[in-house]
């Protein structure tokens, strides 16, 4: 089942967000239909602010919202979990990591997100995931001090692990939290998973964390560390980390290196200038030199790549920027999409088994530089090209014509 990510619609409210589903999620069905199935459902990954959250358990009219998603032809399959509040607020940047997992409040958050997606499920639905922060933002979970530790998370990530068993004791769905790796955080590459996982999670007759904690493993994320698709994949498999989700993402690029035009170097850089934005943080890497030996400098945000590595001097190295673009580009005005890396990722999973379920997750349309699918009707457009393009993917990949 093809499905989104509904974080790229504002909903600071149930009300919100509700009404942004309307606007929107249909025309997507519409515009990704087949003609043998013009009438099957698409899936949402559905995001809900915290305070929305609260909001639907109290109101209990749970199967209420289901029934009139179901009737528009949407189904909530997946949550994302990850941003707490307003996450199209004029400024969010570091916000989205908080709280982080050693908060009470995300433990608050993610059992509310839970008990909800039991109810929202289609009918014969026995397992579903929730994605969520890895752990917090590194420099500011660290800064916190003694009052803020990676064990005082494990713990809560462990209390949510003992709700989700009783909710699937229950109901008989297993829901289970992913945790996403993202640059700069606690968690950015999949070794720091794994010395989570085997410090804090052992086997225990008591629970089996690894049934209800597992990997949301985001495509662009990754690529903006460098880190392999298929290497990544198999670090999990090889430790028996459960993959629960794909968060199918693009990362935008540039190999200043192998631009020898001194003009035309300058209109890439005007062009990559263009991605800077006040509302999310764009954890920029900058890798030189060749494969197995190079060097990779982290920058928090694009900006501060920038002024640091291209004000004064002439930009080198191969740059990779977390700006999630739309899937089907590979870029323009001089700039690439890590577009290749989506395709390895599936590639790298076995034909004759099920995928994970696949999300995509570009968020950031209204900040796009020189967007052309503006409007209700160029946002909606623009997400159905992704889900066709996603299918037609997943489809070349299964059947051996793409490599």
């Amino acid at each position: 089942m093809l499905t989104y990510c509904t974080n790229v619609h504002a909903g600071r409210t149930l009300a919100e967000t509700e009404a942004n589903l309307d606007r929107f999620a249909p025309r997507v069905r519409e515009l990704t239909a087949l003609e043998t199935e013009p009438d099957a459902p698409i899936g949402l990954g559905l995001w809900l602010s915290a305070s929305s959250a609260r909001e639907l358990r109290a109101d209990g009219d749970v199967a209420g919202l289901r029934d009139r998603l179901l009737a528009k032809g949407l189904q909530v399959v997946t949550f994302n979990g990850f941003p707490y509040g307003d996450f199209h607020a004029d400024v969010v940047k570091h916000a989205v990591y908080e709280p982080h997992w050693a908060d009470p409040k995300r433990l608050e958050y993610t059992i509310d997100l839970a008990n909800l997606l039991v109810d929202l499920l289609p009918d014969g639905t026995t397992e579903a995931s929730i994605s969520t922060l890895p752990i917090g933002w590194r420099t500011s979970f660290t800064n916190e001090g003694c009052g803020c530790s990676v064990g005082m998370a494990a713990a809560q990530l462990v209390e949510a692990a003992k709700a989700l068993r009783a909710i699937e004791d229950r109901t008989g769905i297993c829901i289970h939290l992913d945790l996403e790796p993202e640059p700069g955080c606690v968690l950015d590459v999949s070794r720091d998973v794994v010395d989570l996982f085997e410090q804090a999670f052992r086997p225990s007759d008591d629970i089996d964390h690894r049934r209800y904690l597992r990997v949301c493993h985001d495509v662009c994320h990754a690529a903006v560390m460098f880190e392999p698709q298929t290497a990544a994949l198999r670090t999990y498999r090889a430790h028996e980390i459960g993959v629960g989700k794909i968060q199918i993402s693009s990362a935008i690029e540039v190999d200043f290196d192998a631009i020898d035009d001194e003009e035309e170097r300058a209109r890439t850089l005007d062009a990559y200038r263009g991605f800077v934005e006040p509302r999310y943080l764009h954890q920029t890497m900058i890798r030189t030199g060749d494969e197995p030996h190079f060097d990779a400098e982290f920058f928090e945000d694009l900006p501060i790549a920038l002024k640091n590595r291209a004000e004064h001097q002439v930009p080198h190295g191969l740059w990779r920027t977390h700006f999630h673009v739309p899937i089907f580009t590979q870029g323009m005005n001089g700039w690439s999409s890590t577009q290749t890396e989506i395709e390895r990722c599936l590639a790298a999973f076995p034909k004759d088994l099920p995928l994970p379920r696949l999300e995509v997750e570009t968020y950031a349309w209204d900040v796009l530089p020189n967007c052309l699918y503006a409007g209700d009707e160029g946002l909606a457009a623009g997400i159905a090209e992704e889900l066709r393009w996603l299918r037609g993917t997943i489809d070349s990949i299964r059947d051996g014509s793409s490599a």
